[in-house]
């Protein structure tokens, strides 16, 4: 704890907002008074809210330059269960060009300007001088991570941090999305009566659940997991859904950048862990 502490007391001192990350590369949950934005949300967020929850709640949002709240008893079992450090880019006024794997890494090197490279696990980071929106998927391998986001901090990187060039601004500008590819999966079949009985019930909960895909800004791929999984607990069983549900369900996470291959492994791993 102490080490992860140190290294987010130096990195805030020059300016970078930092918070706790737990395994797995996400934030640390939100306490039960936050959970499901309950308290409305941090005033940052995109729905500026009332919370002044004094823990690490709201994943990036929570990112701080205090020493004092990083140091403060409400973030020290957060600091416990951390596993890594991560910043907000964009609260430092810093867009990073998330590199995903090596055919990624070779078209930065060929399409843009030289810049301060962090190397991660499977790739690498492109760091810029200036903030802009966050877009995942904008083109294969590359995410960009600058405002409403969060960066894993592996170290300071090599090289001269350069001013964000309009080449990387223009990738946030996507084409219209092509058409979601048709459903590969289906629905389980199910073999008991609903306990809710009620059609208005699922059809809430889908749209819910359409939502809460569409409002992920940060960690997609582990928010459609999670969706899926909660759809499936809840009418997995009963046999409710239907085909239709699974498709809006797959094309609400393709709208965030989720490719058919992510939303068929997300959709199929769910059914595995429920055993439905």
């Amino acid at each position: 704890m102490r080490t992860l502490l140190d290294t987010s007391l130096t990195l805030a001192a020059t300016g970078l907002p930092v918070l706790p990350l737990g395994r797995g590369k996400r934030p640390l949950g939100n306490c039960p008074a936050c959970r499901d934005n309950a308290c409305g949300g941090r005033p940052v967020m995109l729905c500026a809210g009332p919370c002044r929850c004094p823990r690490p709640c709201h994943g990036w949002a929570a990112a701080t330059t205090d020493p004092d709240v990083l140091s403060s008893p409400e973030w020290a079992p957060g600091w416990r269960q951390a596993a890594a450090v991560a910043y907000h880019p964009g609260g430092a006024d810093l867009t990073v060009v998330d590199l995903d794997d090596a055919a990624a890494v070779a078209w930065a090197r060929a399409s843009l300007p030289a810049t301060r490279t962090v190397v991660t696990t499977r790739g690498e980071h492109w760091l810029y001088r200036g903030a802009m929106r966050s877009v995942n998927a904008v083109r294969p391998g590359v995410d960009l991570k600058s405002t409403m986001a969060y960066a894993r901090w592996l170290g300071p990187g090599a090289g001269t941090l350069a001013a964000l060039p309009t080449a990387v601004r223009e990738l946030a500008v996507k084409a219209a999305p092509a058409p979601p590819r048709a459903v590969t999966v289906s629905a389980p079949s199910g073999n008991g009566v609903c306990p809710h009985r009620t059609p208005v019930y699922l059809e809430r909960g889908i749209a819910m659940a359409e939502q809460r895909i569409t409002a992920a800004r940060s960690a997609v791929h582990a928010t459609v997991y999670a969706t899926f999984l909660a759809v499936l607990a809840t009418h997995g069983r009963c046999g409710c859904l239907t085909d239709a549900h699974v498709a809006r369900l797959f094309t609400a996470a393709q709208a965030k950048g989720e490719t058919p291959r992510h939303c068929t492994d997300a959709w199929t791993n769910a059914r595995s862990r429920l055993g439905v």
